[in-house]
């Protein structure tokens, strides 16, 4: 099938438009912050609270047992798993965590990371370096904004005990070379810790072809999940060599008074108590996204992008500040004369939703390119080519006083 045949059609993005209650009254271009849930979506979650309030909620659960279980099968479905290697977690960064410090490593050790680093992993790998004497490494980008995979090949040794990369950061459009990272990770024996955050819902993931041995992500952003919910996969092989940092006795059920058995698949990252509304949003949200299709949406971000990007960079005093050779559905920009928070603010008042990325939330990078707050802004799928040139024509107005 070629690549205009998998484009969205206008009576499809008229489709799911219907079924999002939140773009009748706004243009919400926050989908890298927390994007519009489609009624099926809010649909489940409210259901299962409401069937709470009615039966109770260990009752509720029961009731709803097996489309909880079948949330774990939609997840490795996405992003060609193996049920069994799938946690649900409360965030991304929940996922991260549980799997990251259950890593062992020793002085000497050394863990790579990228400069587009989300700031909540990379102060985990500091604190982790500090309690053991491992070290952390950080690659550079290239001349063009991309990881610098030569730079990456030259810095493996046998100590590079950890890779940890993010997929796409939440400063920006850029997307990392996340199957070559993985690649060199293979070849020279080293783990591989993706986060997709900012990845799941507009890209096409197969953990096979990428080689990662933990994958994390959330629900919130481009999946069009509820807050609260994030998923994790672990690799098997990985799996069984790891004992959680903390566990209870959901993930290690006691087989007699004095021994605990660790759960043989993912959930032993998992604890007993959880928000099964939330997750049963999270599980319509996955089978939403499979079911428009996540190519389908990756081919029409990146038409709505690449229109987004044209129209401001014609503004002037706008700067865009994405690197990369490829994009995802995230445009950041900072203006000559005016603040990126003093843009939201008078956004907000045409009910356009965006969002500001702070120095804190990518360190590495903004100390690097010495970036002050930069104005996001995230299309989806479902926002038209109409919103966007009249946000365009909005951020033209307001800089021009």
């Amino acid at each position: 099938m070629n690549e205009s045949a998998r484009t969205l059609t206008g009576e499809d993005v008229a489709r799911f438009r219907a079924e999002t209650p939140g773009v009748s009254s706004r243009v919400h271009l926050n989908n890298a912050g927390a994007a519009m849930m489609a009624t099926p979506v809010v649909d489940a979650v409210i259901g299962h609270v409401s069937l709470e309030a009615r039966i109770g909620g260990y009752e509720a659960f029961a009731e709803s047992a097996s489309r909880v279980d079948a949330i774990y099968d939609s997840v490795a479905g996405m992003i060609g798993a193996s049920r069994d290697e799938i946690m649900l977690a409360d965030s991304a960064t929940g996922a991260w965590q549980r799997v990251f410090y259950s890593l062992t490593f020793e002085p000497g050790d050394r863990i790579l990371t990228t400069e587009s680093e989300f700031a909540a992993n990379y102060v985990a790998l500091l604190q982790v370096c500090r309690r053991t004497g491992a070290t952390v490494d950080v690659i550079p980008d290239d001349s063009s904004g991309d990881l610098d995979l030569e730079a990456l090949e030259r810095s493996m040794d046998d100590r590079v005990r950890l890779i940890s990369a993010t997929w796409i950061p939440t400063n920006g459009g850029s997307i990392c070379p996340a199957v070559e990272t993985g690649r060199i990770a293979a070849e020279h024996g080293a783990t591989y810790l993706l986060d997709a955050c900012q990845a799941v819902g507009q890209l096409e993931i197969d953990v096979e072809q990428l080689q990662c041995h933990v994958l994390t992500a959330t629900g919130r952003k481009f999946l069009r999940g509820p807050r609260g919910t994030g998923f994790g996969y672990v690799r098997r092989d990985l799996l069984t060599s790891l004992e959680p940092a903390f566990i209870d006795v959901f993930g290690a059920p006691l087989v007699a008074p004095d021994h605990y058995e660790l759960r043989d698949d993912a959930r032993r990252f998992e604890t007993w108590e959880a928000d099964y509304a939330a997750r049963l949003g999270l599980g319509v949200a996955v089978d939403y996204a499979v079911a428009v299709g996540i190519d389908r949406i990756r081919i029409r971000n990146a038409e709505l992008v690449h229109r987004l990007r044209t129209g401001l960079s014609d503004i002037r005093g706008v700067t865009l500040r994405d690197r990369g050779t490829t994009h995802a559905a995230i445009v950041t920009l900072t203006h000559d004369a005016m603040s990126a928070n003093d843009i939201m603010t008078a956004l907000a008042r045409y009910d356009i939703n965006v969002s500001v990325s702070p120095p804190a939330s990518t360190p590495l990078d903004s100390s690097t390119r010495r970036l002050p707050p930069v104005l996001r802004l995230s299309p989806h799928y479902y926002t038209t080519t109409d919103e966007i040139d009249f946000v365009v024509d909005r951020v033209r107005h307001i800089v021009r006083g």
